[in-house]
């Protein structure tokens, strides 16, 4: 049977170069040419095949992951791929494994709160996995308030050891991934004790399991959590539960970079700042973004070429029906998720340079924009996470009944991705903490002191306070100025009228709790504006090719717009823009879903997904969705018998009415 592409004739009607928009996509051409190399390899090799993961018990599902992370690293040494190439291929093997957790969270924490020695001896281990760590943090009563952890590591002077113990239930480690079944060692965060007294929580290297039998150490309780969200999914992961029995450990099993416990028992600052901590955490939530483009846009793929093949209604004497795609509501649900995806893209490109950026003032010694970093990041991972959640459902929607079907891929996208909204931070109490920070810089607007970095425009604030927009037509609307203008009034806006309110209350504490559901909004429209503005400065950077700034412009005036649209009520109550303007915002709109639809499969294209990858048989490249789902029904344990397990017991009695009545 030949191969026929089901998409060409939407194929050919770009009008962009995708070979130029897939390295555009991809941040580089070196970029472009590992992650293409990588998912090829993954995709061609039957040991990392996928399909079969929603039907497998949860034993066989874990035991198949097992078997896939040792696999990817006898093909990592095999073929000596850098850290680079490596880390590309474990993410195209696309199931969470012990192995996110031991390069992701734990490799990182030594690396960043370790010392030298502490490097030398762990990382050596843990680079050859000779170890596997895992990053328990993360308690039965408390996730979010890290400070509210109850573990206690205590000194004892006399052997020189720090005892680690789980003094309630509730400080049992709840949630590490790699801790359920797999890891023989741990980063644990506990409360320093010495001497009675709390100096808060630190972090302490803690071997779980023995290193010959596997079996846990005495005094430490382990185990998996059970089963989770999603057919397949995250149960792939073993999270894991942990109490500690009075564990002892070497004094010298502390993280030390930052602060030390001596010999003595004295507690002791390093020069070196408490704020290098923060360092690790912008690393991983920066990578939490473009974690949010990757899901989002594999979503919207699917999403895209489906509503391309599928046709229904519409036709005019016996014709074929109207492509789903060309109905305007599927347009105005789809697009902005399209232009969503790159947005993400370009501002988790953005935050790479500025967690680069960051580190090396920090090695400077300069803490200045530590802040506002840090709030930056807090709060784009809250917007992008929250917008891909409910995106990735929202494409599911967009596929009609058969999105459903475990088979679209779509379900176990929507289950794997679905837990970044609280891990590495619960989103709303993220967004509050980037409204602390905007209500302290407020505070500040007018004292002189220079804003930096994504509050620079609040400089302006007097300006932004009574400016009006001067939209005249549809046009203005694609005019960056005008754009960023209407965002920046409408976030200075929102925060300056929550620092008068809190003004009123008997006092900024309370002020602050009564208003918090405000707060979160003014974060999230100061959020987006960051990401509107980082949209506009790729596509006033220098970018080559047929078309390419054509199409980034209008995904750029959809992303925008679409936002204004859904928050209209803001931008109308602040006065940032009037009634007329925003129905001339929706006319600009309109037009740029036209512009974007026949480019829209190509778009999709420019991500260079395989189809192993999107693991998707609606959003296959050549589109032949019907034979393959029919195929795909068959191969169901279900269908293994014609006459299912459980008929002669409980149907055939039922149909030949022989079930015998109960004795009341």
């Amino acid at each position: 049977m030949e191969e026929v592409d089901h998409l060409a004739h939407e194929r050919n009607k770009a009008q962009f170069d995708v070979e130029a928009m897939k390295i555009v996509w991809a941040g580089s051409r070196h970029a472009f040419e590992v992650s293409d190399r990588m998912s090829r390899l993954v995709a061609s090799d039957p040991a990392f095949r996928k399909d079969n993961r929603a039907t497998l018990s949860r034993k066989e599902l874990f035991k198949n992951t097992l078997r896939k992370a040792a696999y990817a690293w006898k093909r990592i040494v095999e073929l000596r791929l850098s850290e680079e190439e490596a880390s590309k291929l474990r993410f195209f093997v696309d199931e969470p494994a012990y192995t996110d957790l031991h390069w992701g969270m734990f490799i990182p924490a030594i690396k960043g709160q370790g010392t030298d020695e502490q490097h030398q001896k762990w990382l050596t281990l843990a680079y050859k996995m000779q170890i596997i760590g895992c990053y328990a943090q993360t308690e039965l009563g408390h996730g979010s308030n890290v400070q509210g952890l109850e573990t206690t590591a205590t000194f004892d002077p006399k052997s020189d050891e720090f005892i680690i113990h789980s003094p309630t239930l509730t400080s049992s480690k709840w949630w590490p991934g790699g801790l359920g079944k797999v890891s023989t060692h741990a980063v644990v965060y506990a409360r320093l004790i010495i001497d009675g007294r709390d100096h808060g929580v630190h972090g302490f290297i803690v071997q779980l399991r023995s290193l010959d039998d596997h079996l846990p150490l005495p005094g430490i309780t382990i185990g998996d959590i059970g089963m989770k969200f999603g057919n397949g999914a995250y149960n792939t992961m073993d999270n894991g539960v942990l109490q500690f029995n009075h564990v002892r450990i070497p004094r010298n099993q502390m993280l030390m970079r930052v602060s030390q416990v001596t010999r003595e028992g004295k507690y002791v600052q390093s020069d070196v700042p408490r704020q290098l901590v923060y360092g690790t955490m912008v690393y991983v939530r920066q990578t939490i973004v473009s974690d949010a483009s990757c899901a989002l846009s594999r979503a919207v793929c699917v999403a895209v070429r489906y509503s391309a093949v599928r046709r229904q209604f519409g036709s005019q004497d016996g014709g074929p029906e109207t492509q789903v795609i060309d109905y305007k509501t599927q347009q105005s649900r789809l697009f902005p998720l399209l232009a969503s995806a790159y947005a993400f893209r370009f501002v988790g490109e953005w935050l790479k340079w500025l967690y680069m950026d960051v580190t090396k003032r920090l090695q400077a010694n300069e803490f200045s924009t530590l802040p506002e970093v840090h709030a930056c990041t807090a709060g784009l991972k809250s917007l992008t996470t929250t917008a891909t959640a409910d995106g990735i459902e929202e494409c599911r929607k967009l596929c009609g009944g058969h999105g459903y079907l475990c088979s679209s891929g779509l379900p176990e996208l929507f289950a794997v991705y679905v837990p970044a909204c609280t891990y590495e931070g619960d989103n709303t109490v993220l967004l509050l903490q980037v409204a602390r920070f905007l209500m302290k810089t407020v505070s500040q607007l007018g004292s002189g002191k220079q804003l930096v970095g994504t509050t620079a425009y609040m400089q302006r604030a007097e300006h932004l306070m009574q400016c009006t927009s001067d939209v005249r037509s549809a046009e203005d609307w694609l005019k960056p100025s005008f754009i960023l203008e209407a965002f920046e009034a409408r976030a200075l806006r929102l925060a300056v009228a929550c620092a008068k309110n809190i003004s009123k209350a008997p006092n900024p504490e309370e002020g602050f709790s009564q208003l918090s559901a405000d707060l979160a909004e003014a974060a999230v429209a100061h959020c987006q504006l960051i990401v509107v503005s980082k949209f506009i400065d790729k596509i006033q950077g220098d970018i080559d090719g047929m078309g390419l700034k054509e199409q980034l412009q209008a995904l750029c005036g959809i992303y925008a717009l679409s936002l204004l649209h859904k928050h209209l009520g803001e931008f109308l109550s602040t006065g940032c823009i009037t009634p007329k303007q925003a129905a001339l915002a929706n006319e600009k709109l309109r037009s740029l879903y036209a512009k974007v639809r026949p480019n829209a499969v190509a778009l999709v294209d420019a991500f260079n997904y395989t189809d192993h990858f999107l693991g998707s048989i609606l959003g296959r490249y050549d589109g032949n969705v019907y034979p393959k789902l029919y195929e795909e029904a068959w191969k169901d344990p279900l269908n293994d018998s014609v006459v299912p397990d459980g008929y002669h017991e409980y149907v055939r009695p039922l149909l030949k009415q022989q079930l015998r009545t109960a004795k009341l």
